[in-house]
């Protein structure tokens, strides 16, 4: 089974136990913090459900009428789930608010707080798997994932600091002072996923790091390589695009030209992963003696590689 099906489920499995359990403790003692957390949990099992789909539909291959491939499917889940989290985020500061003036009671029992523990380490867990699986693979639904993930880790934090508070105190504003703290850390980490869904949607740029890596590849070339122009990228799902107009000496044949085209394609496949490169090649416009001596096209005489993040 590929990487990505693998972290995918394994965050729904994950998910779906810690729901569970802080769902019922948090309806046997009340607490908004631990109900409103575990509703963030109910809202990751329809996450990375959904990522699951969404990244069986990208992988699939080209098609007749889809003939740049589906990796956009990830772009599409990415913005749907910034949306519903964004919804669920406002359900919450709605009800805790609500339950604060109708004065709601709330007795914690002794798992409250041992199941927010517990959500605090499933969260770590989950958020490293995903991090890392959509690092290697380069997959946006697997980093929107994560990222969210991540924010669990601040609001179970957050969960247990109010019940402690609210415990030892007795005050119950502390509950819904964290319960507008997570719901506010639920919103705020679906603008971030819902920035990068909409940007995958409208063909962005690749990153600025990458672009660079490429265009430092195209300039380590030698002759009869003479420049390149009109360099354009995108990002699909975990796809990276990119195409351009590769300048050759026009003593070149076509056949040597597209030799030099097929080696620059594989070093930049093998330095990006899931890059698709087109290259349009075109005759140098320089005029000269025809020679790698005599060639007139300006060269660097140092390089520095770039950083890639």
């Amino acid at each position: 089974m590929d990487i990505k099906y693998k972290a995918s489920l394994f965050a729904i499995i994950s998910a779906f136990i810690l729901a569970s359990s802080k769902f019922a403790v948090g309806l046997a003692s009340g607490s908004l913090a631990v109900i409103s957390s575990s509703l963030d949990s109910l809202l990751d099992i329809f996450m990375s459900g959904m990522n699951y789909f969404a990244i069986r539909k990208a992988a699939e291959p080209a098609d007749h009428e889809h003939q740049y491939g589906h990796a956009k499917t990830e772009n599409i889940a990415a913005t749907i789930q910034s949306l519903v989290i964004i919804f669920t985020g406002g359900m919450i500061l709605y009800t805790a608010i609500h339950k604060f003036l109708d004065k709601g009671a709330i007795v914690y029992s002794r798992f409250d707080l041992a199941v927010m523990v517990l959500s605090l380490i499933f969260s770590g867990m989950i958020s490293t798997v995903l991090r890392k699986a959509g690092e290697k693979t380069d997959s946006s639904a697997l980093k929107a994932d994560a990222l969210h993930y991540t924010s669990d880790l601040y609001s179970n934090s957050a969960a247990i600091v109010a019940i402690i508070l609210t415990y030892y105190t007795g005050k119950t504003y502390f509950d819904l002072l964290f319960s507008v703290i997570i719901a506010f850390m639920i919103i705020f980490s679906a603008f971030k996923i819902f920035r990068d869904g909409i940007g995958g949607l409208m063909d962005a740029s690749m990153p600025h790091h990458m672009e660079e890596k490429l265009q430092y590849i195209i300039d380590g070339l030698p002759f009869p390589y003479a420049g390149y122009h009109k360099m354009r990228s995108r990002i699909a799902g975990s796809r990276k695009y990119t195409d351009f107009h590769l300048l050759v000496c026009r003593k070149e044949n076509i056949d040597d030209a597209h030799k030099l085209a097929d080696k620059l394609e594989i070093t930049m496949t093998r330095e990006i992963s899931n890059l698709d490169v087109v290259i349009h090649i075109e005759p140098c416009r320089n005029e000269c003696e025809l020679s790698d001596e005599t060639c007139t096209v300006p060269r660097k005489t140092s390089k520095t590689v770039p950083k890639t993040e």
